[in-house]
């Protein structure tokens, strides 16, 4: 097996370090736009491998309007913005410290308002040059996995922080494995109106992300994410040969769903890409984890599936209309 000695975030060990003998009975996951999508992810993690600790994943202005009426001393409120100044964010870290939850923001930006309105404060790295391990996605397993540990004594803790060790290499096998993919996806799609997106389990969040932040936000291409478990419960009567759609197919135990809607899918649609995490080359990750890491490889995956169709579309993945430059 792949080995490295890089060690957990010290910012989540001393989260952790508090967190040893207190009570915590709730973790609500609490974020906009694709911070909010990772930590969907997370959420199935405790939905498979707690025992009594319950989860929800909140957008951050709806926690705030919804107040949940179990938030209190024994929540842990895990919030995400990279910047650390989307308000909504802010506002759900003050909200959830006054109700006298403990608060982790997890942000880029260290001196952020998210930061300085969170009990706690994870900084993870970002770009071309971050290991896996150190992004958003990696912090927040350290932290999903190390809660389970100290407060449920779940086994797999260091397994995933040897996994998330090795997950740079992964990430760099992949970049090689689909380059061809990504750049004949950008030629075949550069000019659909439309590109819906599909996936289950772990790997919804990686789909809701691609629609709603790289086709609609990044790309402005109409776009949205159908859950494969709901694909015949109505979206399916829009797919005929010429609707584009790419569907991911994960390792964990919802994968029967994305084959099912894959093999309708396949009888009547010209234009599927499918990503499938069985063609990953996951060595370095922990055979039991496999279902859970495959997310990250796959949003790894995306990532540059979406710099190769900005390209040829001519359109920058920072260019926006409104977003930052008008009042909303």
């Amino acid at each position: 097996m792949v080995h490295s000695q890089k060690a957990m975030n010290a910012q989540v060990g001393k989260v952790l370090d508090f967190l040893k003998g207190r009570s915590i009975d709730h973790v609500y996951f609490v974020a906009c736009g694709g911070s909010s999508a990772v930590m969907y992810p997370n959420k199935y993690i405790m939905d498979r491998e707690a025992k009594f600790i319950s989860s929800d994943v909140y957008s951050s202005n709806e926690f705030i309007h919804r107040n949940p009426r179990k938030l209190g001393e024994t929540s842990l409120v895990v919030l995400c913005s990279m910047s650390g100044t989307t308000p909504e964010t802010v506002e759900a870290a003050s909200f959830a410290r006054r109700k006298g939850a403990v608060t982790v923001g997890f942000t880029n930006e260290e001196g952020s308002p998210l930061a300085r309105e969170s009990q706690f404060v994870v900084k993870y790295e970002w770009g071309e040059q971050a290991d896996a391990m150190d992004t958003n996605l990696g912090t927040l397993y350290q932290l999903t996995m190390g809660v389970l540990h100290v407060l449920e004594g779940n086994e797999k803790y260091e397994k995933m922080l040897t996994s998330l060790a090795n997950l740079q290499k992964v990430f760099e096998n992949a970049a090689k494995q689909y380059e061809a993919g990504a750049q004949q996806f950008a030629a075949d799609f550069k000019d659909e109106k439309v590109i819906y997106t599909m996936a289950s389990g772990a790997n919804y969040g990686i789909a809701y992300s691609y629609a709603i932040c790289i086709l609609m936000e990044m790309q402005w291409i109409h776009s949205n994410a159908i859950h494969s478990g709901e694909y015949f419960h109505g979206p399916f009567e829009i797919i005929d040969k010429d609707t584009p759609f790419i569907i991911l197919l994960g390792l964990d135990e919802t994968r029967p769903l994305d084959e099912r809607a894959l093999a309708f899918s396949k009888r009547y649609c010209e234009k599927l890409v499918v990503l499938d995490a069985k063609e990953l080359d996951v060595a370095g990750i922990d055979s039991e984890l496999k279902g859970y890491i495959a997310p990250l490889v796959l949003n790894y995956v995306l990532r540059k599936y979406a710099e190769r169709l900005a390209d040829v579309r001519n359109h920058p993945l920072s260019k926006r209309r409104y977003m930052w430059k008008v009042e909303y």
